[in-house]
């Protein structure tokens, strides 16, 4: 019997189900350099994270990166693994997990809910396949990335439609692009820094700080940054913070080009010369925390603020699996699914 058929056949007596694909950037395997070279290949082999002639970056990334950077960075994952293995997929799970049980009263078996990575493990393609197993022929994809970019949400797109592109039978396909613009989302931010403030204080300034990318790809017509200083200007008026009291910037800059500006360890930098008392940094673009804000910011951009002279420092945490944040993902899900509901299985004579 041809697979297609056999698959058919699997299938058939289940209800065609509604499936939520979850998807974030990815992590390696293990903070080990054989670990961090397979994970950084993949990575910084997408066309749409480096935008550099292929030839050119081969050569690059071959001759100068691989052999030298997984060393560097697998140190700098093992000082944030956990017990329980990567804090991004540990997180991404508890996410999958929390948006399974709001869902599950109205949806019961009818609905089910996948996490894959764009890079790493569990792939989107693994993802992909556990709702198929289930037959979900109508699939909604929400990359938990709050502000598009070509970067992040649209190379996660590509990915899906990259399984699906030699499928005989491809899904319904819904995709959740950015939520960068939900109020509840801005309250939830705002909320991780109220939280904050009552137990332990305000500080002088709250750093706003989001993944960069290069100047070049605004240039040519990224959003992302507009969308990243957006979501600041929303979350200061939400806290209540004049202009003097915060700032959005930009960090994790890779390469020798310019990004956009201005740079997250250059302020932190400049406020500590100034002698400020204090600083609470908080990372809006990241849904869950990871290597960019356990260690880049709370561990490096901690020591440049307090070598340059600043004070306390405090990192605000990703919004993770607050119960805010998961009630928000569940409310965009419920709103992107209206006027879907499962089918009935399908009868095939031929194939009973």
């Amino acid at each position: 019997m041809p697979r297609y058929l056999g698959e058919s056949a699997r299938v058939q007596a289940q209800p065609r189900r509604v499936g939520v694909l979850l998807s974030n950037l990815g992590t390696p395997d293990a903070p080990t350099p054989r670990a961090l070279r397979r994970y950084l290949k993949e990575f910084l082999s997408d066309p749409r994270v480096v935008e550099v002639p292929r030839p050119v970056w081969w050569f690059v990334l071959r001759a100068f990166i691989l052999p030298f950077r997984p060393r560097k960075v697998a140190r700098n994952y093992a000082r944030i693994w956990t017990d329980e293995g990567s804090p991004l997929l540990v997180m991404g799970l508890r996410q999958r997990d929390g948006l399974r049980e709001r869902l599950l009263p109205e949806w019961g078996d009818g609905l089910r809910v996948a996490l894959g990575m764009r890079y790493g493990r569990p792939s989107i393609e693994d993802a992909y396949e556990e709702l198929l197993a289930a037959n979900c022929r109508r699939i909604l994809h929400l990359p938990l990335y709050p502000q598009y970019a070509a970067s992040t949400t649209a190379t996660n797109v590509d990915a899906l439609h990259g399984v699906l592109a030699h499928r005989r039978w491809i899904p319904e396909l819904r995709t959740i692009t950015q939520y960068d613009d939900e109020p509840a989302y801005i309250e939830a931010l705002a909320a991780s820094v109220r939280e904050l403030w009552q137990a332990e204080g305000e500080s002088e300034r709250l750093l706003i700080s989001f993944h960069g990318i290069p100047q070049r790809y605004q240039d040519e017509g990224d959003p992302y940054p507009l969308f990243c200083r957006d979501t600041g200007r929303r979350l200061a008026e939400a806290l209540g913070l004049p202009s003097a009291r915060f700032a959005v910037t930009f960090q994790s800059r890779f390469g020798r080009e310019p990004w956009v500006r201005p740079y997250t360890d250059e302020t932190l930098r400049d406020w500590g010369a100034e002698g400020l008392a204090s600083v609470d940094v908080i990372c809006p673009g990241f849904s869950a925390d990871c290597l960019e804000t356990l260690e880049e910011i709370d561990i490096l951009n901690r020591a440049i603020f307090q070598e340059a002279g600043g004070g306390r420092f405090r990192y605000v945490r990703a919004l993770n699996d607050r119960t805010d944040h998961l009630d928000l993902l569940a409310a965009l899900v419920r709103r992107h699914l209206q006027g879907w509901a499962p089918l009935p299985p399908l009868a095939d004579p031929k194939l009973e």
